[in-house]
């Protein structure tokens, strides 16, 4: 084949390398349009799997590599003047120049013709894709021949918040890759440096927009931004000087990292490679493993395929995943800086965690195999904080506090329909259903949403508290819960509003009955689907009535002896409707404004609050996000509400999201909805509860280490075991959960078996 390589970066530079290796026989032609020892970066990083993969690859070249590489295992954090340090991370680096002579060094040897000066434009690109059997464009995040083939390959460049700088040092860090943060006049600025050579460390400067306007870096020339730089750093740079290696760019030479994905990444004979098909931010050091491995995919995919367009087919498929995933880890740490002053008030110790598993590739079990011996000092500062001084137990383990309620641990059983209910009465199903998880050793127990009046049910299967007969059966249950077990009770109460009479759960969800419908109402006379009822628009008269059922279903709750009550203002139910303006068209006192918006449900919140004991906590749920764009609830407005409901003296707000419109397009994914909880507990200075695909053990320690929440609701997997946590404290060595006193031979055994690594199936 005749191939021309646009760009003399790693990209274009290793699959030469890589195509040459397969078949001496193919003509490579590499095209770059600066100098051969021209670089405008400072060093690389690569993990320890993408050098093994260079290996597999091209012993050759791998080696020489290897040779000029500076490795570190330690990540040290400056915050706050404390200087934290974990282990085990397993990096290297090498400068960019150095690398690039490496691999120019290796092409020739090979037989690939480089062409250095040579500019690419629209018109030779053409040329080339004429010219050649295949094109790679490997030229660069500003590629040419991605913008003269947009059309085509569909960019979407999303151009993030906060602004870098890329200098250098001869300060080199201790062999540890470092974060720096620093409080200035002008806010907090952070450096990234890591060590490439023996006497080089890259150093890359970032802050907020408002940071750099503030400082005037916009105006001054390099020197003078460098200047600064080395004034705000001073004390970490040890008398060495800040470099730059952009002296060709006048002016500042700060910008904003843009985020790079292409709908597809080949055109006829043109293919994407590297920055120019997609980028990974700095902060996960991952844009060099990209291009290298994905140089790799296509020389294999060319020499496995049965043609050129099969090859190309099977590249994309192969990659685009592996991208993607890096992609989404690069978009959380992007995400994680942008937003840090929500973060920089935390306690070192959290505030380290908060970092390391910023991108959710770390997580709390993997740290362990890391450095176990600063997770485990972790872990003791989390018990310490929590009351429990001295242990060293899974954050999940940690006791917490409400008012006067204590949880044993910081896991809960999420509410989850039954749909068993007999006119609003729960059943020996509820008493067996809910009495199972409380044995299961999680700290709090939620009951179902539990209707405040027979036409506020969702179904007609859904349990109330509204008749003597629903307060004297969940009666009996707490009174077994709290004399058999440690779990609390926490009622869920809310009325259904427009989603009220409908089918059960296992029917069709969402949908009208199919005879027996009752009337129903919302804040205005929207209908959920084009399907179900158009509610009426409730007037004052509906507002004082549905309150005090409200206000009497909480008394019903403490008189039968739950522990804590949740008001459901979320996912498109009665008050929910209020909140959102996707189902909030009122012109009166209580619609348009988020703050008129938001007035009835504090009416029911406050009047709620006023017969609930005082001694006992208030919890409210809200959908932290309609997944509507600006045209719903965004997570800037749960925020506001929030600190609504923090001045109402809600104790915690239970964050989920969605389920308001059925035009929501929701981003799934593990963990999909913890960041509304994050944001909310570290901005709206209330606590909060993450609820939302989360599954394992290592999510619920990671949330509550990094303080992304305070409790963690488990749905689904407390459905298919109810002895979920017993089970996660036997894989986890914990053997102080306590167990039933008639299960505890069971508990043996189970702690047995995990010790050796054996499972119950």
């Amino acid at each position: 084949m005749r191939i021309a390589c646009l760009g003399g970066g790693p990209a274009g530079l290793y699959f030469a390398i890589s195509m040459k290796l397969q078949d001496p026989s193919h003509e490579m032609v590499v095209i770059e349009r600066n100098r051969a020892d021209d670089t405008f970066g400072w060093g690389v990083v690569l993990s320890d799997e993408t050098l093994d993969n260079l290996a597999a690859n091209d012993p050759v070249s791998a080696e020489r590599i290897r040779e000029h590489f500076a490795y570190w295992d330690d990540i040290a954090v400056v915050h706050k003047g404390v200087k934290t340090v974990s282990t085990g991370h397993g990096f290297c680096g090498i400068g960019r120049r150095q690398l690039l002579i490496l691999l120019q060094e290796r092409a020739r040897e090979l037989g690939v013709e480089m062409r250095f000066e040579t500019d690419v434009t629209e018109v030779s690109i053409e040329q080339y894709r004429q010219e050649y059997d295949l094109v790679l464009a490997a030229d660069g995040l500003n590629s040419r021949t991605r913008q003269t083939y947009a059309e085509h390959f569909k960019p979407d460049i999303d151009v993030r918040a906060c602004k870098f700088v890329w200098l250098g040092t001869h300060q080199t860090f201790n062999d540890a890759f470092t974060f720096i943060f620093e409080h200035t006049e002008h806010g907090w600025v952070w450096a990234h440096a890591y060590q490439f050579d023996k006497d080089t460390a890259t150093f890359i400067v970032e802050c907020s927009e408002a940071t750099w306007q503030a400082f005037g870096f916009g105006e001054m020339n390099q020197q003078e931004s460098i200047a600064v730089c080395e004034r705000i750093f001073a004390k970490h740079l040890d008398g060495h000087a800040l470099m730059t290696n952009a002296n060709h760019i006048r002016g500042s030479a700060w910008i904003n990292f843009p985020r790079v994905l292409c709908e597809r990444w080949s055109y006829e004979n043109v293919v994407l490679m590297g920055d120019a098909a997609a980028t990974a931010h700095f902060s996960i050091g991952s844009g060099s493993k990209l291009a290298l491995e994905s140089a790799i995919s296509l020389a294999n995919c060319l020499h496995s395929e049965s043609s050129m367009q099969a090859a190309v087919a099977r590249y994309e498929e192969d990659r685009r995943f592996e991208v993607l995933r890096l992609q989404s880890a690069a978009r959380n740490s992007t995400e994680w800086f942008e937003q840090i002053e929500r973060y920089l008030d935390l306690d070192p110790v959290q505030f380290n965690y908060s970092l390391l598993t910023r991108s959710q590739r770390i997580s709390h079990e993997n740290l362990r195999v890391r450095d176990p011996n600063w997770l485990e000092s972790a872990e003791r500062w989390f018990q310490t904080q929590a009351g429990n001084s001295g242990s060293a137990r899974a954050p999940m383990f940690a006791p917490y506090r409400l008012r006067d309620l204590t949880l044993v641990n910081r896991v809960v059983v999420s509410p989850m329909a039954q749909y068993k209910a007999v006119d609003g009465c729960p059943t020996d199903w509820h008493f067996s259903h809910y009495a199972e998880r409380a044995k299961g050793g999680a700290g709090l127990v939620y009951t179902e949403m539990t209707c405040v009046s027979p036409t506020g049910r969702i179904t007609p299967g859904c349990p109330g508290l509204y008749a003597p007969e629903h307060e004297a059966a969940w009666k009996r249950l707490c009174d077994f819960v709290h004399t058999e077990t440690s779990a609390k009770l926490c009622a869920q109460i809310g009325h259904s509003g427009a989603k009220g009479s409908t089918q059960l759960g296992w029917q069709e969800m969402d949908a009208p009955l199919a005879e027996g419908n009752w009337p129903i109402m919302a804040a205005s006379d929207i209908a959920w689907s084009v399907r179900n009822q158009v509610p009426k628009a409730m007037d004052r008269r509906d507002m004082d009535r549905v309150r005090d059922e409200f206000v009497s279903a909480a008394q019903m709750a403490d008189r039968a002896g739950f522990d804590m009550i949740e008001i459901h203002a979320a996912h498109g139910y009665l008050l929910s409707s209020f909140i959102t303006p996707l189902t909030n068209h009122r012109d009166d006192e209580y619609g348009g404004s988020l703050e008129n918006r938001l007035r009835y449900p504090l009416e029911v919140i406050n009047a709620v609050r006023r017969v609930w004991p005082a001694h006992k906590p208030l919890s409210v749920r809200i959908s932290a996000n309609d997944w509507c764009g600006d045209e719903g609830i965004t997570p800037d407005d749960a925020v506001e509400i929030a600190k609504r409901l923090r001045d109402a003296e809600v104790d915690i707000v239970d964050v989920s999201a969605g389920q308001t419109s059925t035009q929501a397009k929701p981003v799934y994914g593990r963990m999909f909805q913890t960041p509304f909880s994050d944001r909310i507990r570290n901005e709206a200075s209330i606590a909060t509860m993450a609820v939302g695909n989360i599954y394992q053990a290592d999510h619920v320690n990671s949330i509550l280490m990094a303080g992304r929440a305070d409790l963690v609701c488990i749905a689904r997997p407390h459905l298919a075991d109810p002895y979920w946590l017993l089970h996660v404290a036997a894989g986890l060595g914990d053997s102080e959960v306590e167990w039933p006193a008639p299960y505890r031979a069971g508990a043996d055994q189970l702690q047995r078996l995990a010790e050796r690594g054996e499972v119950w199936i």
